[in-house]
């Protein structure tokens, strides 16, 4: 039996700014459709069909896909080209969490030795821009969130000095997949609470508190994230 293709979809309308369309452009509208689950999960993405509703030509289109691919939000398969990659499952959800409990309390308490002035600066302004943030529903609205967000954990790794640790943690797209898994209004704010105690311990060059607090952290989200299988996978949260 001939094995059947799922076909491409069908992508809504989107209002890009004439004459200005890059491929940041692109790369953003399709990331915020993905992100927030508007085509579902192994949809078959057609290069042309994008392509004529942006109004671009396919390049931009490829180079936007090839950087998603690099995200882990579109995958390819053979005889079917680019897909809206899948959403985790929960068996994948604890692997996840297994290998960052495994290398971002670590990571933290090596940051507290290690990181240097523009780090720690940069580790605090983070933290206050997150706290500022005003609550939102979507990508489109939460995305400046989801990246210092991303950037936080992403500077404490580098911080350990142990550059092995950083590029691991990179390569799991945990912020990514987490989004597009769970996410509530009024998460933000729990979240840069958990993300100030790293911080605060990090900056007294305290070792053993950043790495309970990264635990802590962590564990929480855990248990955030669990709760997508109960409410129906497929809202999103960032951690």
């Amino acid at each position: 039996m001939a094995r059947r293709k799922n076909p491409a979809v069908e992508l809504p309308a989107l209002a890009l700014p004439p004459r200005t369309i890059l491929r940041d452009s692109v790369y953003e509208a399709l990331k915020a459709m993905l992100m927030d689950l508007d085509v579902a999960p192994g949809s078959r993405l057609s290069i042309d069909g994008i392509a004529r509703r942006l109004a671009v030509s396919p390049t931009p289109v490829r180079e936007a896909l090839t950087k998603l691919e690099s995200d882990g939000l579109v995958a390819t398969r053979p005889n079917a080209g680019y897909i809206v990659a899948p959403v985790l499952d929960e068996a994948r959800l604890e692997h996840l969490f297994d290998v960052r409990d495994l290398l971002e309390p670590e990571a933290a308490r090596l940051a507290a030795t290690g990181a240097s002035k523009a780090q720690l600066a940069d580790l605090r302004a983070a933290c206050a821009a997150m706290s500022a943030h005003p609550a939102a529903d979507d990508y489109h609205a939460y995305r400046d969130f989801a990246v210092l967000d991303a950037r936080l954990h992403r500077v404490l790794a580098e911080a350990s000095g142990n550059p092995l640790i950083a590029d691991a943690l990179a390569r799991l797209h945990a912020h990514t997949h987490g989004y597009r898994l769970y996410f509530r209004v009024g998460i933000a704010a729990t979240t840069t609470r958990e993300h100030q105690a790293v911080v605060d311990a990090v900056a007294a060059h305290d070792g053993p508190a950043a790495q309970a607090a990264m635990r802590t952290h962590l564990a929480r989200s855990r248990v955030r994230l669990r709760a997508a299988y109960e409410a129906g996978a497929g809202q999103s949260e960032v951690d």
